[in-house]
């Protein structure tokens, strides 16, 4: 790692799993028990208002009963004795990393604890349930709506992830399935460039033949062990 400098990191919802927090895409497409295009698309949010909302309220108050696991505390750590450039993109909406210590990061998916003004694009900080037709502090309209990246709509910050996947001499894929673009697209494009590329996961991602190496396993074992490796500690 002597001549690593500029580090990129993404974690999906792998990392989050180990804390209790549901997989976004489980067996049959259902997400806690709903299918994904009634509670995560912008048509769902227009025919169904009221059930998007509670949706997202439920996920939002579980936040409450988690904790950050080793894999977010080491990525942290990491975060606090890097002294070269690192972000950490999550796909995740929760909290976890922020509660960790992580400050050198992005949510690219959005957040739970976040709402959206859909007439003046205002965010929000939001903890409590956020009814429909809720009233945004910023313009007065009554269009604040949870700060979620839908299906079909565009991941926040790409520009300033892109240049940095374009900077980094190293790219991490932590929990991630490899499935969901623009994300899958990420190892290319940082290997394009010349960064070497690593994956921990609990099995191999649908892009695991970019990496440069893959270690399998939890992230709570995987990711402490190579957060030493990196400090050397």
């Amino acid at each position: 790692m002597h001549d690593i400098q500029n580090v990129v990191i993404l974690t999906g919802a792998g990392i989050s799993a180990e804390s209790g927090i549901a997989t976004f895409r489980g067996p049959g497409g259902l997400w806690e028990g709903h299918r994904v295009e009634d509670v995560c698309t912008p048509q769902a949010l227009i025919h169904d208002p009221e059930l998007v909302h509670r949706f997202y309220d439920l996920r939002r108050a579980a936040l409450a009963d988690v904790v950050p696991n080793a894999a977010h505390e080491a990525l942290a750590r990491l975060d606090r004795e890097w002294p070269g450039e690192l972000l950490i993109v999550t796909q995740n909406v929760d909290d976890l990393h922020e509660r960790a210590g992580a400050t050198r990061m992005l949510h690219m998916h959005g957040e739970l604890n976040s709402a959206l003004c859909a007439a003046c694009d205002a965010r929000a900080e939001w903890r409590e349930c956020l009814p429909p037709g809720s009233a945004c502090a910023a313009c007065g309209v009554d269009a604040l709506r949870p700060d979620i990246v839908f299906f079909g709509e565009m991941p926040y910050r790409m520009e300033e992830i892109e240049r940095a996947i374009s900077r980094a001499d190293l790219f991490v894929s932590i929990g991630t399935s490899g499935a969901v673009y623009p994300a899958a697209g990420f190892v290319q494009t940082a290997r394009y460039h010349g960064a070497q590329a690593l994956e921990l996961n609990l099995e191999p991602s649908a892009g695991s033949v970019y990496f440069s190496e893959v270690r399998m396993g939890a992230a709570g074992v995987l990711v402490p062990e190579w957060v030493s490796e990196v400090l050397g500690s």
